[in-house]
């Protein structure tokens, strides 16, 4: 395995690959993200360690997408047994995504923590486990940084992870080992997810424009809000199936491994 460094445009590559792939099996690809958001949500529910359980589940259940993804790119519809992809990958690589889903839950939790000090866990409590959202909590200067710093914070924690699980995955790469080379994947193509972050911020602002135009054409301004909601959902799953691009693209299997394109690399035992 070797990390590829892709110009700055590539960014703006990743973001048409993945509306490309996803509008050629839009109910697989839809599908397969409801289920991925109804699975972390059932999670929740798990008394006392739900959000922590949660958590733990998300860098298997992203890497489930992208293998998603990678199969639409074969003109291949995806299964929903396919979600489980990190978890039939034999017993070493199934144990190492397992380790890598308690790095990020503590990380996570550990930047909540953080968050913690400025406005006596608000924010925190909030996020992790849900309440009332009140005007007056919001405008709380507490809570305000308290917000910016777990922001701030989990940025780098984003770049830690985000092609750890498909290391793990298709590379056989250790947990620790996954995120110091995701980390410097993202940090040498930065200027490439620069982009990526930017054109997605478009796409979503520019369907909000849409959206409001249509509804004030119609004279009917509650319209925006009752349309908006799908259209966004619809645009988060787009997002996700991008995310295996930037993966593709970051990185390049040696002779004496599998590709990530090479089916074997998601069905061999390691056990």
């Amino acid at each position: 395995m070797k990390l590829n460094i892709v110009p700055a445009r590539t960014g703006l590559t990743w973001v048409k690959l993945g509306i490309k792939t996803f509008v050629k099996q839009p109910l697989a690809m839809s599908g397969l993200f409801f289920m991925f958001m109804a699975m972390l949500s059932l999670a929740t529910l798990v008394p006392f360690v739900g959000a922590a359980l949660a958590l733990a589940l998300l860098p298997a259940a992203t890497l489930g997408l992208m293998a998603a993804t990678q199969e639409a790119t074969k003109g291949k519809f995806p299964m929903p047994s396919i979600l489980i992809s990190a978890f039939r990958a034999g017993q070493q690589r199934k144990r190492a995504m397992m380790v890598l889903g308690a790095l990020y839950a503590a990380g996570f939790l550990a930047l909540m923590a953080v968050s913690a000090l400025f406005d006596g866990g608000q924010f925190a409590k909030l996020y992790l486990v849900g309440g009332k959202i009140s005007e007056e909590l919001v405008m709380q200067s507490g809570f305000q940084t308290a917000m910016w710093v777990a922001m701030a914070l989990y940025l780098p924690l984003s770049l830690l992870f985000w092609h750890a699980p498909a290391l793990v995955h298709w590379h056989g790469v250790s947990p620790v080992k996954s995120l110091f080379f995701s980390f410097m994947a993202c940090y040498k193509n930065f200027g490439a997810f620069i982009v990526f972050g930017l054109a997605w911020t478009g796409v979503f602002v520019l369907a909000a424009i849409i959206v409001s135009l249509i509804a004030t054409a119609l004279g009917n301004p509650t319209v925006a809000t009752v349309v908006m909601f799908p259209v966004a959902l619809v645009i988060v799953a787009m997002f996700f199936t991008s995310i295996y691009f930037t993966f593709r693209d970051s990185f390049e299997a040696t002779d004496s491994e599998p590709s990530p394109t090479d089916p074997i690399a998601t069905t061999e035992d390691d056990s």
